[in-house]
């Protein structure tokens, strides 16, 4: 029940089911892999991943907190995309998780973790539950191709990755790379994707198996999918939002955010909103005090930027800083504005919409980070 809330989010379900078959229409056979880190980028990552369960063949998370999260409700193989710190790999192991390894010393550390006495590499349901093979550890062999984050250099992968082949017990479940500007330098990506593509030649050619190859994320499965691999990586592009203008509208925002009005005001010409005093009424105004702010995730850089909230299907400009926990919009021109009227921060409401990439292009950031900057006290509400 939203009534009762005073800021939440909406999650569509049905939208995460439209924008898989999206991506599925573009990776042909490829298994998906959803991208659940951050709490789901900010849309509540247990909710998300059951929404995904039935369109998706894996799951990828940050870290191992998250990965026992997410083990106790699904089965699916779950990968972590971040480094594995040494005091966490015997529960990286033991829980069946997939790391992410960008040296031979890491898979040598995880070879000894797996041969511990103590530790059982795989939960109940064997192989299906983790994408191990017996009692030896599954890892994901990254490269690094130009995003300079994580995996063994490009130049020495063939050589590490013989090498970690050869270790006992170690099985290669996958062979990865990360595209660092695939929204942003068209030219520079495929350069790199011709790259990676080499050395997986090479790996395939000089030490066969069965491992699996992923690269594309959401720009890639949009943009660059000639060669999609085994595994697609698709992120962003599941709740809706294209890193990729010319692509958004084949996508369905899964979120919309919402909060209420609490309270309206008259005030006189040359009263001052908010702190700093940063704008002073020109002229008489109506305006209404929400119950949202940046302790609810609410950018603060927005203050001032021109941003505007959608209430009764109209827009209402942002006036002066945004608080910690109250803003102030204008509702002279809404003349049946009342409180607890439903305010859209971002998403839809009649035929307006506050689009994520509004937000973030007025804030001065990227829509990743509109969506995982929403706080804990909101409330996420699938529908």
């Amino acid at each position: 029940m939203t009534q009762n809330h005073r800021c939440w989010v909406e999650i569509d379900r049905s939208a995460f089911h439209h924008n898989a078959k999206i991506v599925r229409d573009r990776i042909g056979k490829a298994e998906m892999l959803a991208v659940i880190k951050a709490n789901a980028y900010g849309h509540g990552m247990l909710g998300v991943a059951e929404a995904l369960a039935k369109e998706v063949q894996l799951f990828g998370v940050a870290n191992l907190e998250e990965a026992l999260a997410l083990r106790e409700k699904v089965n699916h193989p779950i990968i972590t995309l971040s480094p594995t710190l040494p005091d966490e790999r015997a529960s990286v192991v033991a829980s069946g998780i997939i790391p992410t390894i960008s040296s031979f010393e890491e898979a040598e550390a995880f070879s000894r973790t797996g041969h511990h006495p103590h530790v059982n590499s795989l939960p109940e349901g064997g192989e299906g539950s983790a994408g191990g093979t017996g009692s030896k550890v599954s890892v994901n062999f990254k490269i690094d191709t130009g995003n300079g984050r994580m995996g063994v250099v490009e130049s020495e992968a063939v050589d590490v990755f013989r090498r970690i082949s050869a270790l006992s017990n170690i099985d290669i479940h996958s062979v990865s790379t990360h595209m660092p500007v695939s929204n942003e330098d068209e030219k520079y990506t495929r350069d790199q994707l011709a790259r990676f593509g080499e050395i997986v030649d090479r790996l395939r050619a000089e030490v066969p198996g069965k491992y699996k190859v992923h690269v594309l994320q959401s720009a890639g499965s949009l943009a660059f999918n000639e060669r999609p691999y085994e595994i697609v990586r698709a992120g962003i592009v599941l709740y809706g939002i294209s890193p990729l203008p010319e692509f958004q509208n084949l996508l369905k925002p899964a979120m919309t955010w919402k909060t209420r009005i609490g309270l309206i005001r008259d005030v006189p010409k040359g009263a001052s909103i908010s702190y700093g005093r940063t704008f002073i009424t020109p002229k008489p105004m109506r305006v209404a005090t929400l119950t949202a702010g940046y302790a609810d995730g609410y950018p603060r850089h927005l203050s001032n930027a021109g941003a505007e909230m959608l209430v009764r299907g109209q827009r209402c400009p942002l006036l002066g800083r945004v608080t910690m926990d109250l803003m102030v919009i204008d509702v002279s021109h809404i003349g049946d504005a009342a409180i607890g009227d439903e305010v859209v921060l971002m998403g839809r409401q009649g035929d307006a919409e506050i689009p994520c990439v509004e937000l973030s292009d007025k804030a001065g950031t990227i829509t990743w980070d509109i969506t995982t900057r929403i706080g804990q006290r909101v409330k996420r509400v699938f529908v």
